[in-house]
């Protein structure tokens, strides 16, 4: 596995594949690395002949006062388990790369509407830089495929649009959540839970899982679904955001004739905002 940091060396990587007719699938992360994104890479390699990884922890989509400069950095690790799952290509660029004229002056990208509700109304702009910065790796590489993690239900459905809106060519492919044996979904964030806390964290994947059964059974009062699970997620510690249920295609509101819905879900546990969602045909 072959690592640059500037889009030179970048370009010239994927113009030689592209020469000899190679379609390359894109996995964007963060870093400080676990099983749910090898899931990712492991789907990636299904839709193409090389697989590119990109490491950045973008600052564009930390809200100030956040945990930007403490969120892990563990780039040698990551390398080695990428050259076990066999990545192609890492690409982890500075911040001076991803945005040449710095970030007050970066142009960005926003999808309105949705990406001011749900985990964008707890969390201000942070789309707006996600979408922005997944449009330059866009750019950057142009890929053929890019695959995301359903666990960030809102965020696929942001880029699904922008893709859309925007005509780009990429596909978007979504992989399925990777859990714990006791359902707790693999996030970076998992690692700020003390060890009571992570014993308890399991219980707002439950909550949703039981919300979702009630969809399933046939409820159709949403409110009241969505105040049961919060109430359920407040009496077992957590701090509750927002539980809500909506369609799975777009994340709007449910109406008459709505049958493939989501419960997402949103809370604090400690130190730690966990996300999770389930999925409900009704």
């Amino acid at each position: 596995m072959r690592t640059v940091r500037t889009a030179q060396e970048l370009r010239a990587v994927l113009d030689r594949w592209r020469r000899t007719g190679d379609r390359i699938a894109l996995v964007p992360t963060m870093g400080n690395l676990h099983d749910g994104h090898l899931s990712l890479v492991q789907l990636a390699r299904t839709h193409g002949e090389r697989v590119v990884v990109t490491i950045f922890v973008n600052p564009t989509q930390f809200e100030p006062g956040s945990d930007y400069e403490a969120y892990p950095r563990t780039l040698e690790e990551d390398r080695e388990r990428l050259q076990q799952a066999r990545v192609n290509l890492l690409f982890a660029p500075d911040t001076a790369t991803m945005y040449p004229f710095g970030l007050e002056q970066a142009t960005r990208v926003r999808v309105p509407g949705l990406s001011e509700e749900l985990c964008g109304a707890s969390r201000p702009g942070h789309f707006e830089g996600v979408t922005s910065v997944v449009l330059r790796l866009f750019a950057l590489v142009e890929p053929d495929v890019a695959v995301f993690g359903e666990k960030d239900y809102q965020q696929q459905v942001l880029i699904r649009r922008m893709v859309d809106d925007l005509h780009l060519r990429v596909k978007i492919v979504t992989a399925p959540t990777v859990r714990e044996p006791d359902g707790l979904a693999f996030s970076s964030r998992n690692q700020y839970l003390t060890p009571e806390e992570r014993r308890v964290a399991p219980e707002l994947y439950g909550t949703l899982r039981r919300a979702a059964e009630a969809l399933h059974d046939g409820s159709g009062d949403y409110a009241a679904i969505e105040s049961r699970a919060m109430a359920e997620l407040a009496s077992h510690g957590f701090r509750p955001d927002y539980v809500s249920v909506r369609r799975a295609d777009t994340l709007a509101l449910p109406g008459p004739g709505s049958r493939e819905l989501v419960v997402l879900g949103a809370a604090w546990l400690g130190k730690a905002r966990l996300i999770d969602n389930v999925r409900a045909t009704v």
